[in-house]
């Protein structure tokens, strides 16, 4: 294996002369990593499980948020999945070649627009282990070398995840340099320097760090400060549908992005709807805040603050608001919401179709939770990340949003006049 020398401008050169080995890799090459990984993962379930239990304990000793603590937690299930999503990388098709929009010139040039990789990315994040992998699989099928830089609190588990990536490129003959990993928080403000060799910056994690390496970046930033989903329940809803989708996104995993936070209610939907919602939230765990409106028909309610409306709690408690109609729910998304996820509950096509007009986040659902704001569950394998800027990719980031296009043209010997 390749000596790996401390200093992350050489590492990243390291990273930018394997990807020139990576973009020119077959298929069938870069799949074959990819199912070594999957059945090296599966097989060192054990030694993940111990690297990880020694993060936890750290974890808990160092007294983090719960929010925190369970995106740090693997299982074998967590484990298991993520080596199906490995899998189900390998079974999409390969971006890295394909011609798109292929048109013929008057003068008879063909003039068409080939998928290519970005390059070098790199991978800022904290907590969250299964980035190491989902990363690195989707950076590999796409022909990017990657530069992982985790999170202090999980330091063993991505070791352990790091060696298994090592361990399937070597064994494949391609350069182990094409997943870099960083250890040292102070290696951070370099990485952000190296312009020459890194393409891309997607950091993950809390509000503060994504402000920081945008702040700080030489190199273009993926951008998503924080995910304040909200879940409208239209009027003329249907109520087991409507409690099943509110209870499943704020409640199934509530230390997510794309877990929900604030509940709007339309108005003559609060005597039939609000008490059932709200009790069925408090069942699950869930504290609730809320408008004086609402806190008048369902008294357990505590008292809203101004700054609710624009907090991602990551945990189990959710604000709550009535609306006057579907426009009144579309202001409020529009001045409180994160562009991340929203989900409107509704048998109206016709204000369906409004609302996911109307609303700009990166993913708008009808009749569906808000959780589904996922790479895997959106048919792309994985996600690198979720992005809430624009340029150059929006939402779930997977295999096509790690590649780039350059114009390829074929003529039969034009000249410009």
């Amino acid at each position: 294996m390749t000596a790996i020398s401390s200093d992350v401008a050489t590492l990243c050169r390291q990273a930018k002369t394997a990807q020139t080995a990576l973009s020119i890799a077959s298929t069938g090459l870069k799949n074959k990593v990819l199912k070594q990984v999957s059945i090296r993962l599966v097989e060192s379930i054990e030694t993940i499980l111990a690297a990880n239990q020694r993060d936890l304990d750290a974890a808990e000793a160092n007294q983090l948020s719960t929010a925190m603590i369970d995106r740090l937690r693997l299982t074998p299930t967590r484990i298991e999945s993520l080596a199906a999503g490995v899998d189900s990388v390998a079974a999409l098709p390969d971006p890295v070649g394909a011609i798109v929009q292929q048109t013929r010139r008057p003068n008879g040039l063909l003039v068409g627009r080939m998928r290519i990789p970005l390059g070098v990315v790199a991978m800022i994040f904290e907590s969250r282990p299964n980035i190491v992998i989902d990363a690195a699989v989707l950076c590999l099928k796409s022909g990017n070398a990657c530069v992982l830089k985790g999170g202090s609190e999980a330091r063993y588990t991505n070791q352990v995840l790091v060696s298994v990536l090592h361990e399937a490129l070597n064994d494949c003959g391609l350069p182990v340099d094409a997943v870099v990993s960083l250890t040292e928080r102070s290696q951070v403000a370099t990485l952000l320097e190296q312009s020459d060799t890194v393409d891309l910056v997607i950091p993950r994690g809390g509000e503060g760090l994504i402000r920081y390496v945008t702040s700080n970046s030489r190199i273009p930033v993926v951008q998503h400060y924080k995910g304040v989903c909200h879940v409208f329940i239209d009027a003329g809803a249907d109520p087991d549908m409507a409690e099943s989708i509110v209870v499943n996104s704020k409640a199934q995993r509530p230390g997510v992005c794309n877990a929900a936070e604030t509940l709007l209610v339309h108005r003559s939907e609060a005597k039939e709807q609000l008490p059932r919602l709200l009790g069925a939230l408090a069942a699950a765990g869930v504290s609730l805040v809320g408008t004086e409106e609402v806190r008048a028909l369902c008294p357990n309610v505590e008292p809203a603050r101004a700054e609710d409306w624009d907090e991602e709690y990551l945990s189990l408690k959710m604000s709550v608001a009535l609306v006057a109609d579907i426009h009144d729910a579309i202001d409020h998304i529009r001045r409180h919401g994160s562009d991340h996820t929203e989900v409107i509950v509704t048998e109206s096509y016709s204000r369906a179709q409004h609302f996911v007009a109307a609303v700009p986040s990166s993913c708008v659902l009808v009749n569906a939770a808000t959780r589904f704001n996922d790479g895997g569950q959106l048919g792309l394998g994985a996600e690198i990340g979720i992005s809430t800027s624009r340029l150059h990719a929006y939402g779930p980031m997977g295999l096509n949003e790690l590649t780039t296009m350059k114009f390829v043209v074929y003529g039969t010997g034009q000249v410009r006049a």
